[in-house]
């Protein structure tokens, strides 16, 4: 990491939509896109064996051929990873077997992103169904549900409180024809227990791609259409608020 120096190249038939390293490092995954004729796969390198990376030949390599998937992150321990996909389903795909482990279809439209709590117990999905909504990382028990009034391309749970903030905005392609006041590009902020909204945050005159809290909870990032990256640090009446249910 210290030189930014290549280490290994990977070449792919289609475009790479997702990807990540487990839990202890040493396994890499990701997922190409369904398109110019190739199907969707996810690919799993095991980066002990050298001959993996240099002969492009994964130990594993599952086809999803229903609906590609558009978002992914590994599960605790580095037992399974937890796919979103095109048409709204959420996957768990043992990282051993490359059994689908689990199959829920909690949302009506694709899952533009998925990010796991602190400790790896929770994650929460954003999706183009106006929603963000929370699960259980090893049964995919549907916990929670924030609603929005345009499509959410993110959302991020704190590491310190019960908060979540969202970020999304209308579709792209609309920005030019619509305000700035009515496009919906605030980062809004939602209570993790009670779902119920209780701040936005202004900036961005564009829809919201990312958001991420730091990992110290006291600041959060977001990258928008705009061509920003905007970071804000929270004021300390955030720390000393209570939510009133």
């Amino acid at each position: 990491c210290s030189p930014g120096k290549q280490l290994a190249l990977v070449k792919t038939s289609s475009a790479v939509r997702t990807c990540g390293f487990d839990f202890g490092g040493n396994i890499i995954m990701f997922s190409t896109d369904k398109q110019m004729g190739y199907q969707c796969f996810v690919s799993f390198f095991d980066l002990r064996d050298p001959s993996q990376i240099e002969n492009n030949e994964p130990y594993m390599k599952i086809p999803c051929s229903d609906s590609k998937i558009t978002s992914a992150v590994w599960g605790p321990l580095g037992e399974f990873i937890i796919a979103g996909h095109e048409n709204g389903e959420l996957n768990q795909f043992s990282a051993k077997s490359g059994e689908q482990l689990s199959n829920i279809k909690e949302h009506t439209k694709q899952i533009n992103d998925i990010q796991t709590s602190r400790d790896m117990t929770m994650f929460i999905t954003a999706s183009k169904d106006n929603t963000a909504k929370l699960f259980d990382c090893t049964s995919l028990e549907h916990l929670k549900t924030f609603r929005t009034e345009r499509p959410v391309n993110s959302a991020a749970l704190s590491p310190i409180f019960d908060h979540v903030v969202l970020g999304g905005g209308q579709e792209a392609m609309d920005v030019t024809t619509t305000s700035t006041r009515i496009g919906k590009f605030e980062a809004r902020f939602f209570h993790l227990a009670f779902e119920e909204e209780f701040g936005r945050v202004k900036g961005h005159f564009g829809p919201i791609n990312s958001v991420a809290f730091h990992p110290d909870g006291k600041s959060y990032s977001s990258g928008g259409e705009d061509g920003y990256v905007r970071i804000h640090y929270f004021d300390p009446q955030y720390f000393e608020f209570e939510f009133e249910a």
